[in-house]
Order: C-alpha cells, then structure tokens, then sequence
C-alpha cells in the first residue's frame, strides 16, 4: 500500500448523509457516533489545509412525491411522514459559508444535483468519501464518481453500513477499484502533508 499523498487545492471532504433521521439508524460495524468523531476530524482538517468541504444530505417533499418507488423485493419505503427534522444536518459538523451542501433525492449524490459542477469549478479532482452507509449513500456516489474520473480515497473507519457484512463486501471487494481505502488518520496526516500530489 503505498503513501498516501493529497493536494489539499484539488481535493474534497464528501460527507454522505450525516443527518439526524440516519445517524439515529442501527449501523454496523463502526458505531454512528465513531463515524461522526471521524468525519468531524477529516473535514475540520480539510478546512485547515485548504480542501473543500462538501456535505450531502437527502430528503423529499412534505408529500413524499419525489421519491423513488421501483417495483423491488425489498422495499425501502418509509411509513408515514418523516420527521420534520429528518434530514437536518448534524450540527456537529460545523457548517461553514464556503461548504458545498448538497441534497439528493436519492442515494448517490450525483444524480439530479449540481455536485458534478461544483467540484469541477472549482478544480477539485479528488473526493475523500466517508459518511452512513456504506452500501447505499457512500456507494452509490462512488460510482457516479468512478465514471466520471475522480481520483477517490475511501476513509472505512469513517464510515459504516447497515451490516458489518455488507460494509465489509463494499470496502473489501468495490471500492479498492475505484480508489484507496485509508483511515481516518492516515488521511488527516495526508491533508496536512505540505506538497503532496493526489
């Protein structure tokens, strides 16, 4: 595994869907509050070093209009109306003016939203992916990313899935083609690496 070398000017934090309705779900294998602590030190050591932050939420409209509704044996269709604070950010993430705050209608982050343009604007042609859950919001966006060129880094332990089996199938097995997998702390200690390349 090689060193891990970042070019703060070009790269992004992406948090995936650190939002109050999610964070409450029971997730596996790291603990929603670890993954929390571990954003929280990969996006305020973006900010220390010049990177971009980028903060993905999703939710839909009062009356559930916009949301997907395929014909599936496993239906992830939420009873109900959702909470009206269901898909606020957690304030713990400190928003900033200059974040990128994007929100999506359905698991990745791409589709439907301006992310796309937002990174390329801004010349950013790295993505730091971590957030809940592994499988669906983490995943989905990481594959829109593959396709569209960006050079990604995984944090694992940064985020978590639904199961310990299918966060393991995704870290193990789909992202190391798409990119690097590293901690939390290897990538804190790449963000303040003066003259890295990503």
């Amino acid at each position: 595994m090689s060193e891990l070398m970042l070019d703060a000017s070009s790269t992004a934090v992406v948090v995936i869907d650190l939002q109050k309705g999610i964070v409450a779900t029971p997730v596996a294998p790291h603990s929603a509050d670890s993954v929390v602590k571990n954003c929280i030190s990969l996006v305020n050591a973006a900010r220390a070093a010049g990177a971009h932050v980028v903060i993905v939420h999703v939710g839909r409209s009062a009356d559930g209009a916009d949301g997907l509704r395929p014909v599936a044996d496993e239906t992830m269709r939420m009873p109900g109306a959702l909470p009206p604070d269901w898909s606020d950010l957690l304030p713990d993430l400190g928003r900033q003016p200059a974040d990128t705050v994007i929100l999506k209608r359905q698991w990745g982050a791409f589709y439907g939203t301006d992310l796309d343009l937002q990174l390329r604007r801004r010349g950013l042609k790295t993505m730091i992916l971590c957030g809940i859950s592994t499988e669906f919001g983490v995943e989905s966006t990481a594959r829109d990313a593959y396709e569209r060129g960006y050079e990604q880094v995984f944090a694992e332990d940064a985020m978590t899935g639904r199961t310990a089996e299918s966060h393991a199938t995704a870290v193990t097995r789909i992202f190391p083609r798409m990119g690097r997998i590293r901690s939390t702390g290897e990538i804190v200690a790449a963000l303040g690496a003066k003259g890295g390349s990503a």
